[in-house]
């Protein structure tokens, strides 16, 4: 029965993450996060390339488990979400800022005992912000973009596709900046999607560049993700102060989405924004929290606990910078 309840929490995990992951707008990082499961996810990724053994194959069992409801949750999203944000980005976006809104207290709330006492470490949520706004700022590419059909794939546009998984890959496992806003930037998002979709059709032209893209992903999880891990271990206040900063510099982030569409839009603006699904967005916010109260009693809590907060990540353990 426990075995069953595991299954059953880590697949409703992936699939929330998987949603977040398939829009611009948030990252799947920040689902990671409300849902408390954030530092075990990056560990299990670390351990899954660098770990021996018993880690390597916990890790293994874990990701597999978070992969199939992740895989479910990107396929339908892909198939019919990414329309309803063509068609309703307003509304969307306004759903997104209200997520971010009420998920940042929660945050703060649960992380309190290493942010508590460390007011300078602010610093670090001002140059999170910062990123956030600057990788915003870039000109993103407008219509449909370039054609990924295995007639069209040579050498520079793999590479391209290669380059862009990387940096993509590293955005969606950070919470607050969202990999899908990246691939808008590169000019791939609706391509990529695209590729998925016929893919998912039976037509194999598109096939190759996924593999390429998933080859992209995989080397920014060897590359990134170890780097993520020992900042929470070893500096997990200014980590979590970053990250914070790049979810509140996210919300500009959102603003600014209806510009990056196939067929571009003003960005958002007072006119445009919905009290409704701002609201709705907060509401979703609370259904998560909730949801993990349900799913995870306090028996199941304290056993994960060596898995999720490692000694290391301790406040006390943790050196700060001067």
């Amino acid at each position: 029965m426990r075995k069953a309840k595991e299954l059953l929490i880590n697949f409703i995990h992936g699939f929330c993450m998987a949603l977040a992951d398939s829009v611009p707008g948030v990252s799947g990082g920040t689902v990671a996060f409300l849902l408390g499961f954030y530092d075990r996810f990056i560990g299990s990724l670390d351990d899954l390339f660098h770990g021996k053994g018993p880690a390597k194959v916990a890790a293994l069992s874990f990701l597999v488990k978070l992969a199939f409801g992740w895989i479910i949750g990107f396929g339908l999203s892909a198939a019919a979400l990414t329309s309803f944000f063509d068609s309703h980005i307003y509304e969307v976006s306004s759903l997104f800022m209200g997520f971010i809104v009420f998920a940042i207290p929660i945050v703060a709330l649960e992380e309190k005992r290493v942010l508590k006492g460390r007011a300078r470490n602010l610093a670090f949520a001002v140059l999170g912000a910062a990123l956030v706004v600057a990788v915003t700022l870039l000109n993103p590419t407008a219509g449909s973009g370039m054609s990924v059909a295995v007639e069209h794939l040579d050498v520079g546009l793999a590479v391209y596709v290669f380059f862009a998984a990387m940096v993509a890959i590293t955005a969606m496992v950070l919470p607050g900046i969202s990999g899908s806003t990246l691939l808008l930037i590169f000019g791939l998002y609706v391509p990529i999607m695209g590729a998925v979709r016929a893919v998912m059709g039976l037509d194999m032209a598109y096939l190759p560049i996924l593999l390429v893209f998933a080859a992209g992903v995989a080397v920014g999880v060897l590359v990134f993700v170890r780097l993520i891990r020992r900042c929470l271990e070893r500096f997990r206040s200014q980590t979590v102060y970053a990250i914070l900063g790049m979810m509140a510099g996210s919300l500009y982030s959102i603003t600014q989405g209806p510009l990056t569409l196939a067929v571009p839009q003003p960005a958002m603006e007072l006119a445009t924004f919905s009290p409704l699904f701002f609201a709705a967005g907060g509401l979703v916010v609370g259904g998560l929290q909730l949801m993990r109260r349900r799913l995870e009693d306090p028996a199941d809590a304290e056993g994960t606990a060596p898995e999720t907060k490692p000694s290391e990540c301790e406040p006390n353990r943790q050196p700060d910078l001067p």
